[in-house]
């Protein structure tokens, strides 16, 4: 894992093995910031033949600053500021010699599962991956997006009306997507740092192992399709993706 900096954001560096050049995806990490699990994700792109770029989108300036700009963009703009500073993530991926450029998607969870459909809509994405993010009341705002994949829990009331709202404005748009509700799952149900102050206050909030390993399936199928990565190791099977150390 290198740790680099890119449009003024820390950031961790996950390469396969293997010379590439290699498709890419930007892992957006939730409200609690990037750590252990984010980590995790990450690694499991990684063992599917993947680039990875983990940013810190907490890490652009004073760190309460940063928190209070990215969330506040996230739930009263769509992630769309958010979004701008991802397309320069992408840009500096492609760039490099050891990722080819044509083949980059996104993949956000909770407060960036917005962002990254707004990065996949303006910043030349190849797949974007939603899980329980903020969609947009207004379907201009996500048109000319590239393809969808997206996950969210039936038990997370507050964000129904936006999977059922995705499924809409991508059906209508005639953009490819897969979008999915699972029943019995809520709030960050394929995270396994869901914070307390989220499980607190939402109700059903936190990892559920049979939805999320479905959710993972579907999203890695959609990105495979899209985004042809060589074929690598057999990845891991599901225990061996516990997270390294605490949230």
């Amino acid at each position: 894992m290198q740790r680099v900096r890119v449009e003024g954001l820390a950031a961790e560096l996950q390469l396969p093995a293997g010379t590439g050049p290699f498709p890419a995806v930007i892992v957006l990490h939730e409200a609690v910031g990037l750590n252990a699990d984010i980590r995790r994700i990450g690694r499991r792109f990684v063992d599917e033949g993947y680039a990875v770029l983990a940013p810190d989108l907490f890490s652009g300036g004073p760190r309460p600053l940063c928190i209070a700009r990215t969330v506040t963009d996230a739930f009263r703009n769509g992630g769309r500021r958010t979004a701008a500073r991802i397309g320069g993530l992408r840009d500096w991926l492609a760039g490099r010699p050891d990722v080819d450029g044509d083949r980059i998607g996104v993949v956000g969870f909770c407060m960036s599962g917005g962002s990254a459909l707004a990065a996949g809509v303006a910043h030349r994405f190849a797949v974007s991956g939603v899980n329980y993010g903020q969609v947009p009341e207004d379907r201009s705002a996500v048109e000319g997006t590239c393809p969808v994949v997206a996950s969210f829990g039936a038990e997370d009331r507050r964000l129904l009306p936006h999977a059922e709202r995705l499924e809409r404005w991508l059906t209508e748009l005639g953009v490819d997507h897969d979008v999915r509700v699972y029943p019995g799952a809520g709030h960050g149900f394929v995270n396994r740092s869901v914070p307390a102050f989220v499980a607190d206050r939402v109700p059903a909030a936190g990892y559920v192992e049979e939805a999320a390993e479905d959710a993972w399936r579907r999203m890695l199928a959609f990105f495979a399709e899209r985004l042809h990565p060589a074929p690598g190791p057999a990845a891991p099977t599901p225990s061996a993706h516990a997270p390294e150390g605490g949230a």
